[in-house]
């Protein structure tokens, strides 16, 4: 993680505006999609204490297209980084720090619409007669139930677009970034068929971060909304509700078990309810359940959780 320079090169006012207009379209988007409204929930910590802020926390539950869904914006700032912050720079355990960010889950009731999740972030710490630390993370992963080979190319596509303008080889290193965050390792599989994910990003300084972190959050509705759209009406039974609550369970497990973002919010004293709102509304889990070979099913294991190179599945663009 480089260095930052002088913290006027660091605007943070600038960062908290843009994500609450992405936080903004995207909930109407969705709105406009299930039929449904948004509650929203904002909340504040007074100064004072280790942890200080405010964030806007947008729910749906019970909606048409969304069993549930959440999107997040919080805007922190602590007296003390936490241990999970730090944990690749200990020089800066205990510093002083800025955290902002807009994180959502969407957890569609069509079993053949896939969950999505999207993170945009920028920590900041600040050492006390030291130069601001600045770093960027997030990206965006998608968790089908059912495996449409389309829909994986279409994604994959829309995030390595995403990227292109931001400098060479971002998706090359990102994708795969994604493939094994994502990892439920004492599961030893995916979570599923990834996208992108970065963390502790600095490269260029400020403005080159803030500039890939609104590309992410910009390319999100492409990617995800037309996946929507042409999933949604499709004919589902209590087969497919079954499994996808089977599958929402690994949802879980790795969120509370392996999520970076989960412990930060967690350990740091964050808003349980808006850290824990990426909960599936409804799951099961099964003693050592194997799907038969060759259902659909089965296929989500074979073709879609193992990493793939899904671009060159879809051709030159």
């Amino acid at each position: 993680m480089a260095s930052a320079g002088s913290m006027d090169m660091i605007d943070t006012a600038a960062v908290r505006e843009y994500l609450l207009g992405l936080q903004s379209r995207i909930v109407a988007a969705f709105e406009e999609e299930d039929g449904g409204t948004f509650r929203k929930d904002g909340w504040e910590r007074p100064s004072g204490g280790k942890l200080e802020g405010d964030g806007l926390s947008q729910l749906i539950e019970g909606g048409a297209l969304l069993e549930r869904g959440g999107c997040n914006f919080s805007h922190v700032r602590g007296t003390s980084l936490p241990p999970s912050a730090t944990q690749h720079r200990a020089d800066l355990a205990g510093a002083p720090f800025e955290a902002l960010g807009v994180s959502l889950v969407m957890h569609p009731r069509n079993p053949y619409v896939p969950t999505v999740h999207l993170n945009v972030r920028l920590l900041a710490a600040l050492p006390p007669g030291r130069e601001p630390a600045v770093w960027f993370g997030g990206g965006m992963d998608l968790t089908p139930y059912y495996g449409f080979e389309d829909d994986a190319v279409h994604f994959h596509r829309s995030c390595a677009d995403a990227l292109a303008p931001h400098g060479t080889g971002l998706y090359a290193r990102f994708k795969p970034w994604c493939d094994e965050y994502f990892f439920i390792r004492h599961r030893n599989e995916a979570r599923g068929i990834g996208g992108i994910f970065f963390d502790d990003h600095s490269d260029g300084g400020f403005a080159a971060g803030f500039a890939l972190m609104r590309g992410v959050g910009d390319g999100f509705l492409p990617a995800y909304r037309p996946i929507v759209q042409r999933r949604r009406a499709l004919p589902y039974g209590e087969r497919e509700r079954d499994f996808q609550a089977y599958r929402r369970g690994r949802y879980v497990e790795f969120n509370l078990v392996w999520d970076r973002g989960t412990h930060f919010g967690l350990h740091g004293g964050g808003r349980t309810e808006s850290i824990l709102m990426s909960m599936p509304p409804l799951v099961t889990w099964r003693y050592d359940w194997q799907p038969e070979p060759g259902t659909p099913e089965a296929r989500l294991y074979t073709d879609f959780l193992p990493p793939r190179d899904w671009l060159a599945l879809g051709g030159e663009h």
